[in-house]
């Protein structure tokens, strides 16, 4: 029997969507290496921003189904280093919640082989900090040459999340993240 303690939670994830497409591995799908993911954290004391550009994940044309992945440890940016330890150490518990996931389905019914500009809407399962609720997040996406170039803004409520904000850094730390992803993903 094999040992899954040491596959991360989106390795499960990929491996679960490559499994459950088993139909279709000689069919194209899209797939991201290095996409980038920025957050903000905009409060009244204090502005907090970090990236990470190792954002990974997968779209599968043919049924439209989606799995992304972020290694929390990846972000960098923050004001000091003090703030990224306390970023992965205090909010995020990044050893012991090592990644954010995003999986599921896009609503729409379109080819995202055919050229052209499109706005979707993903419904899945985002998880962060061990916590998972069902999202729906509004993408564009522009379908050319065999790519797809993906933008998306939405906000991650760190309640919802489990995410505490001790009292003595409240104003310092927003309770509403502002998040943007821009990736390429290619066939």
């Amino acid at each position: 029997m094999m040992d899954y303690r040491g596959i991360s939670r989106s390795m499960l994830v990929l491996l679960a969507f490559f499994a459950l497409q088993h139909n279709s591995w000689a069919q194209d799908y899209y797939r991201m290496e290095e996409g980038v993911i920025h957050f903000k954290s905009d409060a009244p004391l204090e502005l907090i921003e970090a990236s990470s550009n190792n954002l990974r994940g997968l779209i599968n044309p043919k049924d439209n189904t989606f799995a992304f992945a972020i290694k929390i440890n990846t972000f960098q940016g923050f004001n000091s280093p003090l703030q990224r330890e306390h970023f992965n150490e205090n909010y995020m518990e990044s050893r012991k919640y090592p990644e954010a996931t995003f999986s599921g389905r896009i609503i729409e019914s379109i080819d995202l082989s055919q050229p052209g500009k499109y706005t979707i809407r993903a419904k899945g399962k985002l998880n962060i900090h061990g916590v998972e609720q069902e999202r729906i997040i509004k993408s564009e996406v522009v379908s050319s040459d065999g790519h797809l170039e993906l933008t998306s803004r939405f906000t991650v409520l760190l309640e919802e999340h489990n995410i505490s904000i001790p009292k003595i850094v409240y104003q310092k730390i927003a309770e509403e993240i502002q998040v943007e992803i821009r990736a390429t993903l290619l066939k």
